[in-house]
Formats: structure tokens, C-alpha cells, sequence
């Protein structure tokens, strides 16, 4: 390894993603490699007509040859059956004659008994003129076909050296003719031109499915190659691109079809870019390191693999573009968001301190009043609920990443005077702000977890406080729907811009690139708690109003009867 190595800082399904498609991309190369040539091969053989490279053309070019062949031999049905390894058997190759399709289908002939067997094993072929008596017919279906007499010769594919001597002999199945017309029997020159017959269509069938086969494969895997999420870039060491799927052409914006054996400063422009895949093609190194786009504020982690030859040497480099821009900007949350925690958890510890400190001062009572002293005990009661409800949020927190089910205890929760609890604790540390719960008395009662619906009317309410910097009304309303209620929680505040309304709900997400919000610090972790503990008891929660500069009303919506949810992922 050389060259600027990434640290081992990134998720680990991350770095076994890569590795994946690092694998997924030789594996790939040789293979299309591999099946170029022998399909290269396969389209010079003389066997094969040239129209012959689908499957829907296979099937007309027998068609022909089967009518030819009914001709012929003056058969009234013909039929060829192709062993199929992956089953074990031989199965009928559509089309045919005089057997109905959902005849043939149904057919299924062990290599191992009756007249087809004996002819695919031994590859010598079989008259019978009599299907019914012939002990060589116990196994095969003659009396649902109504066979009378019949000859089953072997498809035979003979091998040949430079000298066209025969090296090697596969017979891969067998062809039939059936019921030979005006109540005839068949004979010898019947088969000896029936096999010169086969011998033709054991060619076509060889070549042409061998070709089909191919062509499908290298086309299902190119389509994986296209269909990897990642951008993958293959140049050879002469700098010339050699493969470039669709990610990587969408994060250069190039022409998917405009590509190929270009030199690398035609096709890629992106300086980041290139010069990576210059630099692993001229140190023959494996590497990675970050790439940035500017216009698209996009982070990607670049890595590079080399390719062998057939001579052993490097051959070529395959670079994997990973998108790690959403990785990054959690991380910088996380960053942003262990600071901001230390902060609030520091505010209410200094305050607790300081008037603890100054309390313990005044041992004889000379200092203070009992007024004032009952005020400090107050504050100092307000600062440990307000330590109490972060280490409350953070534990929530820590319980829905590790994917443990939050602890519900269900009971039956009066949402009146829950909010009026919520608002009067809110109330004592928002002087400008005039809080109020317009909610009757006799509204209905839910079956709920008390605890975490207090935290959601808390969370809901704070933050109608603290992104109302300028006080005015913060107001809690409730709707009876009938078998859910409605719970809303408006402010005058500064509104969501709404770049962000989308991603509110998401952790560790604040709003803080907006003039307005920059003063309004938060964890980010509020309304993410809030939709979690919604979603818990089988509700949710959303931003149904906003204005800038004009405030916001976010809505939750919670059932009647208890429907605890097992869900409580992202969704």
C-alpha cells in the first residue's frame, strides 16, 4: 500500500461495502473478458446460421427444421429433448409437432430409462414400430401421445482438431420422430437420414443456446456492474478508460456511451478525479483519499484495487467512488451536537453550583432572607429538572440507536392536566412568554405512557419557547377525532425555513444556517425523541403550520386505546 491511505475512521459496513464492490468489479472484468472471447468464437463457427442469436430466433430456425424433418421422414410429430444438468433430466426444447404445448411441458425423462435414455446414454439410435409392445417404451409417455411407432436418434456435437479429426463426442439429447404416415412402418434409410438431419440440429442447438446463454450472461452482468450504487472507473496503465457505470457517470456528469479507450484528461474532468486514478495508474498502488465536489458540495471516499493480466502484471485500476457526504455531515452533527450537550449540560450545573456555593456561604442565615433563600432553592430545583430531563432525553436516545424498545408504562393519562403541568413548569423560566393550555377539562382520557407524553408536550413546548425569542403567546390545544386525538402546539417564533421542514425529525438536526436561528442553540435530538415516543404509542407527529417570522404549529397525534408500536426506527 502507498499513497494517501484513508484512516480507519469510517463505518465498517462502509469498508465492507467497498471491499464488495472492489471484488463484485474484477470478478466482472474477467468474466466479460472471458465471455467476449468465447462469444467471439461461438459467432465464427460455420454450424450456426448468422440469424440465430436469440431465442425467439432459435425457435423459428427449428420450427423450419422440424417441419423439413416431418417432411422428410413423413412423421406425423416430432419432438427433441435437451439434457439439462441443473435438473438431471430431459426436457422437451419447444417448439414441436404435433405435441400440444402443455403436453410437452409436462414431459420429463430420466436419462437413466426408456428409449430416450437408452439413446442419450449410449448414442446409438432406436426404431420401433410397434411403441406399445416394445419393452424399450414401458417409461415413455406413448399412449398420452398416441404413438404408434416412432425413431429417437441421439444429438451428437462432435469436437474436431486443426486436422478436422474427431478429439471429442457429447451427445446432449435426443430428437424424435413419431407415427410414420399412411400406417407405415419407419426404416433404415428413414433413420440414416433422420441422424443426418440430427446431426444438423444438434449443431444449431449447441451453438445457438451456447451463444444465447453467453450473450444473456455477459448482459445480466454488465446490468450488475451498471446497478452498483458506488461510481466504479476502470483505466488501463497506457491512462485510457476502459469501464465507467452509471454512478460514476452521473457524480462527472460525462455521456454514459462516450467512453471508451479515451484517454483520461478527455473523459474526466474533475481535477480530484483524474489525478487519483493518474496517480494509482503511476504508482501501480492501491490508495484512497477523499474527493470532493464543489458544485454539488458532494464528499466521496475514492479507493483503488489493481487488476492482473494475463501475464500476471497489472493490467488495469479499478477506482470505487463511494458517497460519503451524509457520513461526514453526521459526523459533524455529532461533533456539533457532543459540544452544544456539554453546554446545556454545564448552564444548569453552573447555576446549581454557584447557588449552592453561595448558600453554604451564609451559614448563620445573616446574608439572605427566607424569600430569597426559597428563591435560590427554587432556581436550583428548576436547573436539576432541567439536568434531568436532558439525561432523560439522552438515555431515550441512547435506547432508540441501540435498537431496544423503550420501557412504556400504560395507563390511563388525562392530556388537560398533564399540559397544564407542562405548562406551568415551562412558565417559570419564560418571562416573556405567555403560556397557556386550552384544554377543557372533560376531554377524553388516553391509554398511555404518562412520562413520555410529558416529555413530548415538554419538548414540543420548549422549543415553541426558545425559537420564540421575543416572547408573546405559546398556546397547547387538543382535538377529540374520535378514535385518535390531536394535540397542537403553536408560538409566534421564527418559523422552519423551508429547506428544513424535510429533516427536522432527523437526529441531531438544527437549524442553525438560517441569520435568524444562528442565536437559538439546541441539541437536535428534541423532535427526533418527540417522533420516536409519538411512533411508540402507535401515533406521530408533524409540522402542520409554518411561516417565517410569523411561528409554527407542529401537531401530534396519538390513538385513544393503546396500540404500542413495535416500530421505532427511523421510518
Amino acid at each position: 500500500m502507498s499513497g494517501d491511505v484513508l484512516p480507519p475512521d469510517g463505518p465498517s459496513d462502509l469498508r465492507k461495502e467497498l471491499e464488495k464492490y472492489r471484488m463484485v468489479v474484477a470478478e466482472l472484468q474477467n468474466k466479460i473478458k472471458d465471455l467476449e472471447e468465447d462469444l467471439s468464437a461461438a459467432s465464427t463457427m460455420t454450424e450456426l446460421p448468422v440469424a440465430v442469436v436469440t431465442r425467439p430466433e432459435l425457435r423459428k430456425t427449428l420450427s423450419r427444421l422440424i417441419s423439413k424433418v416431418a417432411m422428410i421422414v413423413q412423421a406425423e410429430k416430432v419432438m427433441v429433448l435437451i439434457y439439462q444438468a441443473e435438473v438431471g433430466e430431459l426436457v422437451v426444447l419447444p417448439p414441436t409437432l404435433g405435441i400440444t404445448e402443455e403436453q410437452a411441458s409436462e414431459l420429463r425423462v430420466s436419462p437413466d430409462s426408456g428409449i430416450s435414455g437408452l439413446v442419450y446414454r449410449s448414442g446409438e439410435s432406436a426404431i420401433y414400430n410397434d411403441a406399445l409392445g416394445d419393452p424399450r417404451t414401458l417409461d415413455e409417455e406413448v399412449s398420452l401421445l398416441r404413438i404408434h411407432n416412432g425413431i429417437c436418434v441421439p444429438l451428437v456435437i462432435k469436437q474436431r482438431d486443426e486436422e478436422e479429426r474427431v478429439v471429442d463426442v457429447r451427445v446432449i439429447g435426443a430428437m424424435h420422430v413419431f407415427n410414420k404416415r399412411y400406417d407405415q412402418d419407419f426404416n433404415e434409410d428413414d433413420l440414416r437420414l433422420l441422424e443426418m438431419l440430427a446431426d444438423q440440429a444438434a449443431a444449431i442447438i449447441s451453438n445457438a443456446q451456447m451463444y444465447i446463454e453467453l450473450t444473456e450472461e455477459k448482459q445480466q452482468l454488465e446490468d450488475t456492474f451498471e446497478s452498483i450504487h458506488s461510481g466504479v472507473i476502470v483505466a488501463n496503465m497506457q491512462s485510457q478508460v476502459r469501464l465507467i457505470n452509471k454512478a460514476a457517470c452521473d457524480m462527472l456528469h460525462i455521456t454514459h456511451d462516450d467512453y471508451h479507450a479515451k484517454p483520461l484528461r478527455d473523459v474526466i474532468t474533475h481535477d480530484g478525479v483524474r489525478s487519483f486514478l493518474e496517480q494509482a495508474i503511476g504508482e501501480r498502488a492501491e490508495m484512497g483519499k477523499e474527493v470532493s465536489f464543489e458544485e454539488s458540495k458532494r464528499i466521496y471516499k475514492a479507493e483503488s484495487t489493481l487488476m492482473g493480466g494475463e501475464n500476471g502484471e497489472v493490467a488495469n485500476v479499478v477506482a470505487i467512488f463511494t458517497d460519503i457526504t451524509e457520513i461526514r455531515q453526521v459526523e459533524r452533527m455529532k461533533t456539533t451536537f457532543v459540544s452544544t450537550v456539554s453546554h446545556e449540560l454545564r448552564t444548569p450545573l453552573t447555576s446549581i453550583k454557584g447557588f449552592t456555593a453561595t448558600l453554604l456561604d451564609d451559614k448563620d442565615g445573616d446574608f439572605y432572607d427566607t424569600e430569597t433563600r426559597y428563591e435560590f432553592y427554587t432556581i436550583i430545583d428548576q436547573e436539576c429538572n432541567r439536568l434531568t430531563r436532558l439525561i432523560g432525553d439522552l438515555l431515550n436516545i441512547s435506547r432508540i440507536e441501540s435498537g431496544r424498545a423503550l420501557d412504556m408504562q400504560i395507563t390511563d393519562v388525562q392530556i388537560a392536566d398533564l399540559a397544564n403541568k407542562v405548562v406551568a413548569a415551562q412558565q417559570q423560566g419564560a418571562h416573556r412568554h405567555q403560556l397557556s393550555a386550552d384544554i377543557p377539562d372533560d376531554f377524553p382520557t388516553i391509554e398511555a405512557d404518562a412520562d413520555k407524553i410529558y416529555q413530548v408536550l415538554d419538548n414540543l413546548i420548549g422549543n415553541a419557547v426558545k425559537y420564540a425569542p421575543d416572547g408573546g403567546p405559546v398556546t397547547v390545544t387538543a382535538e377529540d377525532e374520535g378514535e385518535t386525538i390531536r394535540i397542537d402546539v403553536t408560538d409566534p417564533g421564527l418559523g422552519v425555513p423551508e429547506h428544513h421542514r424535510e429533516r427536522i425529525f432527523e437526529r441531531f438536526h438544527m437549524v442553525d444556517d438560517d441569520p435568524d436561528h444562528q442565536g437559538v442553540k439546541g441539541t437536535g435530538i428534541g423532535l427526533y425523541l418527540v417522533r420516536h415516543l409519538a411512533r411508540a404509542h402507535g401515533g406521530d407527529v408533524w409540522l402542520s403550520w409554518s411561516e417565517p417570522g410569523k411561528g409554527s404549529t407542529f401537531s401530534v397525534r396519538l390513538p385513544k386505546v393503546e396500540h404500542v408500536s413495535t416500530d421505532e426506527g427511523d421510518g
